[in-house]
């Protein structure tokens, strides 16, 4: 059929005056898409629209504006916020995918094929956007929070701690929140979960921090030793058991002069 409507046996000067072959002529473009540019954008954009209450917390913590952030840390105190969050970037993804494959007449198994290119595009994109945020950029951003100078260090106390926290995505509200305590001057973000927190003892202490509300929904374990208590030293007081008047402590040792016999 395809080589008969291309010949036009029928009217042969037809094809003379129309180069143009026919849509049946045409080579199918069964291209996978692999580089779609709208494929791109589009996964970048669904991985960070779920995002935009944290990036915004984080832009705020930055800035120091207060009122921001205690508007957008409610999402922060949500355990589960980043599973929410993942599951609304691939519905994104899939929503754009459905209207995607129903504009270019592919909702059957053979046009995913043909658009694979274009979906593995978009769902690499945005998991990649979103493991981007939660193990690089959110992280990051809990040490800038958080910082504090090598100087600034001199004179005080540090208390390491475990936070359970369920990804590193939760980093840059913990960071932020010791800090609103005064006398705690900074903190240290190691990946998975542990925290360094400087704080001066004359203005805080361990359990002032550690009291935290933010410690409520995420506990934390302590890895550094307890505070050491300054040990007094015991005052030996000489005694003579059966000199000086048998109990009474004497100046000296038993054998002091002021120990001599009456």
């Amino acid at each position: 059929m395809k080589e008969d409507c291309c010949k036009n046996p029928e009217n042969p000067e037809a094809s003379k005056k129309e180069p143009q072959e026919p849509d049946c002529c045409q080579p199918t473009n069964q291209n996978n898409n692999s580089k779609n540019p709208s494929a791109l954008k589009q996964g970048i954009l669904y991985g960070l629209i779920p995002h935009i209450g944290c990036i915004a917390f984080i832009v705020a913590a930055v800035l120091g504006a207060t009122v921001l952030m205690q508007l957008f840390k409610p999402l922060l105190m949500n355990r589960y916020i980043f599973h929410y969050l993942i599951l609304i970037s691939a519905g994104f993804a899939t929503l754009s995918s459905f209207f995607y494959l129903k504009k270019h007449n592919s909702l059957s198994i053979e046009g995913i094929k043909r658009k694979e290119g274009y979906l593995y595009t978009m769902y690499g994109t945005t998991i990649g956007i979103n493991l981007i945020l939660f193990f690089l950029i959110f992280p990051y951003t809990a040490n800038i929070t958080g910082s504090v100078s090598a100087l600034e260090l001199t004179g005080l106390s540090t208390l390491a701690i475990s936070v359970d926290i369920p990804c590193p995505g939760h980093a840059p509200l913990i960071s932020r929140e010791v800090k609103t305590i005064d006398g705690v001057q900074g903190s240290q973000f190691s990946f998975p979960n542990d925290f360094e927190v400087y704080y001066d003892p004359l203005e805080t202490s361990e359990q002032e921090i550690l009291s935290l509300e933010v410690f409520q929904e995420y506990p934390a374990t302590r890895l550094s030793p307890e505070p050491s208590q300054p040990q007094q030293v015991p005052t030996q007081a000489g005694s003579c058991s059966g000199g000086c008047g048998g109990a009474g402590s004497c100046g000296g040792g038993c054998g002091s002069p002021s120990c001599g016999n009456k």
